[in-house]
């Protein structure tokens, strides 16, 4: 058996062997699903009168999102992904590579596709990729997690406008509220979650103390 599998040198067995693991360890391991959250509109905080406390109150909102298993789970601070609600390692274990889609020889596009594969519990998106290393929030506050976005050297030198439209428009990032059978969406939608950043922009992008 296992001369057979060292023998077998094609990508294709190789991705084969990888699913196969994968979907092991994805069945092998069910978990409860988290309750889904919900976001509070941007109207519901204009009762609040000082800008600078209805921007973090803002971005508190919004932190629902950023710190879910769905966000968190691909900013790790390691070298490998988390996975499922309970953000456990990555099984099978992979690394994040020097362009985060994995080590040359098992690329993230090996076993993640286009789209969910929800017989194995396998994700996918076209673009299935790690955070970069520098916007690792994994175990980091919530503001911690701010400051690192608002920082041009960490956030892959975007400004503010383009983290809104990061926030709201990127396709990955959607995932996170389409994510297949057994993981738990990510609070509210992504327009919701876009627009509550937009808003927190608008009243000067200020950042919880902690």
């Amino acid at each position: 058996m296992r001369l057979a599998l060292f023998a077998a040198a094609s990508s294709g067995a190789i991705a084969a062997i990888a699913i196969i693991i994968g979907a092991q360890q994805s069945l092998g391991q069910p978990s409860t699903p988290l309750e889904r959250q919900s976001l509070r509109p941007v109207s519901t905080f204009n009762r609040i009168a000082a800008p600078e406390r209805r921007s973090v109150a803002l971005f508190e909102e919004a932190g629902k999102v950023l710190t879910h298993p769905r966000c968190v789970n691909c900013h790790p601070r390691g070298d490998s992904p988390l996975q499922t609600d309970q953000m456990r390692p990555h099984q099978p274990l992979v690394v994040r590579g020097p362009d985060g889609m994995g080590a040359p020889t098992l690329q993230c596009g090996t076993c993640h596709h286009n789209a969910n594969f929800d017989p194995a519990r396998v994700p996918g998106d076209p673009q299935w990729h790690l955070a970069p290393k520098e916007m690792a929030w994994e175990g980091m506050s919530l503001g911690q997690i701010c400051r690192q976005i608002k920082d041009p050297a960490r956030n892959g030198n975007k400004d503010l406008a383009a983290i809104v439209h990061h926030s709201a428009e990127d396709h990955l990032v959607g995932w996170g509220w389409k994510p297949g059978v057994g993981r738990t969406p990510a609070p509210g939608t992504q327009k919701e979650f876009g627009a509550l950043m937009q808003a927190w922009v608008d009243t000067g992008a200020h950042c919880p103390a902690q």
